[in-house]
């Protein structure tokens, strides 16, 4: 059976030596202020649980204020208890402030986990959306380009009766029919507008 590589992290294995000590400063600190039983474990607990949700706030992006501030706060409670229990108080003679300040530190502790737990965080960023897929382009085929037509040029109906004889004319002098320019001559008009007149003559 292939066994698993253990790999030991120096800073890891100090990581719990450290805090099975100040777990254990504050067993006893609960315990000599008058909190017996599962309640002197209950405190360290506390303490451990608001120092780890305070540490994910301030790595989750949040507002930074409130980590810290509640970073400190637990701090404080568990360097106290190590420096209390180290000789400098009597446990067995421990003052009435500091039975208040540990019988009210489970009400802190709420306060500080519920505001942790349930304050505003930073958004997730939303995950770009996928390009669309790419629809090969056909080649445009050119068309041909369409002849612009001009405007047609309006003209009257009486120049077009003249018109008519004048061509009648043209064709009885010189048996041929009468061309655009000869007709512009003729009728003294430009040359739109003979040309209009000749289309309508043919």
């Amino acid at each position: 059976m292939r066994s698993l590589p253990v790999r030991l992290d120096a800073v890891l294995v100090q990581a719990l030596i450290a805090a099975a000590l100040s777990f254990a400063h504050l067993h006893d600190l609960a315990a000599a202020a008058g909190q017996d039983g599962w309640k002197a474990w209950a405190y360290p607990v506390s303490v451990d649980l608001l120092l780890v949700a305070a540490w994910r706030r301030l790595r989750s992006g949040g507002s930074k204020a409130a980590g810290w501030c509640w970073f400190l706060v637990a701090l404080t409670a568990s360097l106290g208890a190590n420096v209390a229990t180290a000789g400098l108080l009597d446990l067995d003679a421990v003052p009435a402030w500091l039975r208040i300040l540990v019988a009210g530190w489970p009400a802190v502790a709420f306060l500080g986990g519920t505001l942790l737990a349930h304050g505003p965080t930073a958004e997730p960023e939303a995950a770009p959306a996928p390009a669309p897929a790419s629809t090969p382009v056909r080649p445009a085929v050119e068309a041909a380009p369409e002849p612009d037509p001009s405007p047609a040029t309006p003209v009257p109906s009486a120049l077009v009766t003249h018109a008519r004889k004048v061509a009648d004319d043209h064709r009885a002098r010189t048996g041929t029919p009468i061309d655009t320019q000869t007709l512009r001559a003729r009728l003294g008009v430009p040359l739109p507008i003979a040309e209009a007149i000749a289309a309508q003559l043919t």
